[in-house]
């Protein structure tokens, strides 16, 4: 059941809730559901672990585990799970810092970026599915929305 389904089936009652308690719960439902199509689609690891690889595909060098864990936005003994298990799939390397022992650097192999290329036409195309309909302006104002969520959420932290 997709979300217009919850909404319109009568089985949970919306009626005065706060737009911000909702997107919430839109936000995190959503998640869930990507999750799951996504890990559905991916051959041999999980949403979560692809999510690792972009992270690490994006930063300039080779992250540390707590560096990724940053990026991701999670914690560092999740991403270390996530790590160990991309490891033994052969899709990155771990090794110590050669200037900081107590570092950890993480490199994806060529094996990861062989099936980044076999895949890439796949996930292109479920991202324009996805995002079909959607303006370039709606990307934007979406995103500036959620950054400044996250912004107040660090305040709330402190």
């Amino acid at each position: 059941m997709d979300i217009k389904e919850v909404i319109n089936s009568g089985k949970v009652d919306f009626s005065g809730i706060e737009s911000s308690y909702f997107l919430i719960g839109l936000l995190s439902a959503f998640d869930n559901r990507f999750q799951a199509m996504a890990d559905s689609m991916m051959e041999e690891i999980s949403w979560k672990q692809f999510f690792a690889i972009i992270c690490i595909n994006m930063y300039n060098g080779k992250p540390t585990v707590k560096e990724l864990a940053e990026i991701m936005g999670s914690s560092h003994q999740n991403v270390k799970q996530i790590l160990i298990k991309l490891e033994k799939k052969g899709f990155v390397s771990i090794a110590t810092d050669e200037t900081d022992k107590r570092k950890q650097r993480i490199e994806l192999t060529e094996y990861c970026r062989e099936f980044c290329e076999r895949n890439d036409e796949t996930s292109m195309n479920i991202m324009k599915t996805m995002f079909s309909g959607i303006s370039e302006e709606q990307l934007q104002t979406t995103i500036k929305t959620i950054i400044q969520i996250e912004n107040n959420l660090k305040e709330i932290e402190k």
